[in-house]
This record gives structure tokens, sequence and C-alpha cells, in this order.
């Protein structure tokens, strides 16, 4: 039961962060700086950080739907 809710809370951060991330246009990353790019860099701090969080957030999500799949398993 607890991992089943934290797929459905990692579900809908990993949404939330994906449409976050900046397209081709521009995307509502802009809103919290990061339409700021540097010229040295080309990408922004606040892009660098929205995609470890994006990366952190998908791999708790494949982990749990692991143990789910795990726990499914054994118990029948």
């Amino acid at each position: 039961m607890g991992f089943s809710i934290a797929l459905i809370i990692f579900s809908l951060l990993l949404m939330l962060l994906v449409l976050m991330h900046k397209g081709k246009g521009g995307g509502l990353s802009d809103m919290f700086g990061g339409g700021m790019a540097s010229s040295v860099g080309g990408s922004s701090v606040a892009e660098r950080n929205l995609d470890r969080i994006t990366i952190v957030i998908g791999v708790l999500w494949f982990a749990c739907i692991i143990v789910l799949g795990i726990l499914m398993k054994t118990n029948s």
C-alpha cells in the first residue's frame, strides 16, 4: 500500500518536473530563473538543478515499480 502511494506521488512529481523543462521555445523553468542562461556555460544553474532533481525522482519512480513488481510476485 505504501509503495503504491509513493508511486502515485513520484509519478505526479515526474510529470510536473518534465513539464518544467525548457524545450525548443522555452519552458516553465523560465518562471524560476531558467531563462537567464549564462553566456559561458550555456545552461543555467536552475536548469541543471532541475535536471538533477528529475533524474533522482525518475530513479525513485523506477525503484518503486521494481519493488511493487517483486511484492506482487511474492504475494501470489
